[in-house]
């Protein structure tokens, strides 16, 4: 009889807790059916990994609702709408934030909600038109899409790494080094003829910087001549230029005025020509009775042959 006894006690707990637990799952669904919810819809532009229907909505990590439905937007489906219900009794206003949080280390994430100052006004969510409050980036899809772009970039390093360390990359990078090692002996070898060409290009850089200093006052010198000395000289050339502008107009001016008499007086001097070619004719003419005149004047004055001493 005290093995039936045992088993009629362990099917009678069991019966007990069974009913305790459905009670308490009554109790719940009525607690819920009895609450009041607001209604919104959450969009996402990035992906929403980790998110799922039935996820608990936080207000600063306090469950205040959960997730009820996940859809692509048709128009770009890039963008997710999550739809999410929020206890009445929580004021969701018009400058209140939404974003993702990661939920435990297993990836899984919720939607929080945080800020929203008192005066703004309080956003009205009604479940068949649920007012969309656009989510902003969550750290954590930040860090994960930035650590797979990490992740392709050091995998792209460490491919160009293994192309450039090749055996024949290896090869000439040794010989590079090789003929580097012989380069710098050979300088070290020639270490007091390099201090000496060093040396001289010292001196050959004071010696141009000396020069460089004279043509420097040279050039200083004639910039104070010039603004001492050539200032007058430049007015002076000026005034003589401006003296023949002058000069030039007024024998311009008199050339129009005077072009009727300048024309009869061309004319006049071209009749005068035979004349002044018969009177240049008697100049000579008179020139040579003078050249004979002072060479034997008897002969010319008396006409017969001059008396000539013969030299014994």
């Amino acid at each position: 009889m005290e093995p039936k006894a045992h088993h009629a006690i362990i099917g009678l707990f069991t019966i007990i807790a069974f009913a305790a637990a459905l009670i308490f799952a009554l109790w719940l669904g009525k607690s819920n059916a009895d609450r009041e919810w607001t209604y919104y819809q959450i969009g996402f532009d990035q992906a929403v990994s980790g998110l799922a229907k039935g996820n608990p909505v936080l207000y600063s990590g306090v469950h205040v609702g959960d997730v009820l439905e996940m859809n692509l937007d048709l128009e770009n489906p890039s963008h997710v709408r999550v739809l999410v219900r929020v206890d009445r009794r929580i004021p969701i206003r018009e400058d209140t934030q939404a974003g993702l949080v990661l939920a435990n280390i297993t990836g899984s994430m919720n939607i929080q909600f945080s800020g929203g100052s008192p005066n703004s006004p309080i956003l009205e969510g009604d479940k068949n038109n649920p007012p969309l409050i656009m989510a902003k980036p969550s750290t954590f899809s930040n860090l994960l899409e930035n650590g797979e772009e990490l992740l392709k970039k050091a995998d792209l390093l460490l491919t160009n790494a293994n192309r450039l360390f090749s055996s024949q990359n290896t090869e000439d990078l040794t010989a590079i080094l090789a003929n580097t090692r012989e380069g710098t002996d050979a300088l070290l070898s020639h270490r007091d003829e390099l201090s000496a060409l060093l040396e001289q290009f010292a001196v050959a850089g004071k010696r141009a910087e000396e020069a460089a200093n004279k043509v420097s006052q040279v050039s200083t010198n004639a910039n104070n001549l010039l603004q001492t000395k050539g200032a007058p000289v430049l007015e002076a050339m000026e005034q003589a230029l401006i003296s023949i502008q002058t000069v030039t107009s007024r024998i311009d001016n008199l050339t129009l005025e005077n072009e009727g008499a300048i024309n009869s007086g061309l004319q006049g001097m071209g009749e005068l020509a035979p004349a002044l070619r018969e009177l240049r004719n008697t100049l000579r003419s008179l020139n040579r009775f003078a050249r004979k005149l002072d060479e034997d004047p008897s002969g010319i004055i008396w006409g017969g042959e001059s008396i000539r001493e013969l030299s014994k």
